[in-house]
């Protein structure tokens, strides 16, 4: 579980934003949602250290990042996986080579242990007969579902995801979902994605959290985003003619 806690940030003389409280928990897809430029990467970055916030507590199952030192963020970085928006696969390398590279990186793993567990990522996400293909090889949902083996390679406590469906037509878009979701369940993780997909709200939102100028202006799951009376809210999610269409139906079926 990552607790946020009265988390506030500015840069020169604008506040990003003005002290957040959640709570992201374990075992479910937690979602940041929110317009461009409402806070959301902002709080991202800030949760994953690469913006320091000028106050509050980011605290990881009790543990403040904030007042950690260099060895302890870097321990705590073996515990987390990132999943970023355009993939970000190194071109020069295969697929079984992207997954291994974390590997590489921050385990203490025998050559045979890294092979067997990039093997088995690369299972678990789906992938067939890929390992020596070269990202260019391979289409953007694969793409992704490499990103996806690479980030939990070191069997992560916390996964964060920018985006993850950018880029991709509607049906690869709910596979990675239902592949988010799955491994999320399946592991345990404290799972955390930034997105701008409303099929993935409505999808996969167990515990949402929307920012809208900085402030968090409502939290909760993909069931009451239907029942809820939030303006702001119902104004970013249902902006779609077929998502308002979806909320009416649901409203109308729960008065019956």
């Amino acid at each position: 579980m990552i607790e946020v806690k009265n988390v506030r940030k500015s840069f020169d003389d604008k506040t990003i934003l003005h002290g957040i409280d959640a709570v992201f928990k374990d075992g479910v897809t937690n979602l940041i949602i929110g317009q461009s430029g409402s806070g959301k990467t902002v709080l991202m970055k800030s949760l994953v250290g690469l913006h320091t916030p000028d106050s509050g507590e980011i605290l990881y199952d009790g543990r403040d990042l904030l007042a950690m030192d260099g060895k302890q963020r870097k321990e705590l970085r073996k515990e987390i996986g990132m999943l970023f928006q355009g993939s970000a696969l190194f071109d020069s390398e295969t697929v079984l080579g992207n997954v291994m590279f974390p590997l590489k990186m921050f385990s203490n793993m025998s050559h045979e242990e890294q092979l067997e567990r990039a093997h088995f990522c690369i299972k678990r996400v789906n992938l067939k007969d890929a390992d020596n293909k070269y990202p260019s090889e391979i289409s953007g949902g694969m793409q992704k579902r490499v990103a996806i083996a690479r980030a939990i390679a070191l069997n992560p406590r916390y996964l964060f995801c920018d985006e993850p469906n950018s880029g991709l037509d509607p049906k690869t878009s709910i596979l990675i979902d239902e592949l988010l979701s799955d491994i999320t369940h399946e592991y345990g993780i404290t799972t955390v994605i930034n997105t701008h997909d409303m099929n993935s709200v409505l999808g996969i939102g167990e515990n949402i959290i929307f920012l809208n100028k900085g402030h968090l202006c409502w939290n909760g799951n993909k069931d009451e985003v239907y029942d809820s009376d939030n303006e702001v809210l119902n104004d970013f999610v249902f902006a779609n003619d077929l998502f308002k269409k979806v909320k009416k139906y649901v409203s109308l079926t729960n008065d019956k």
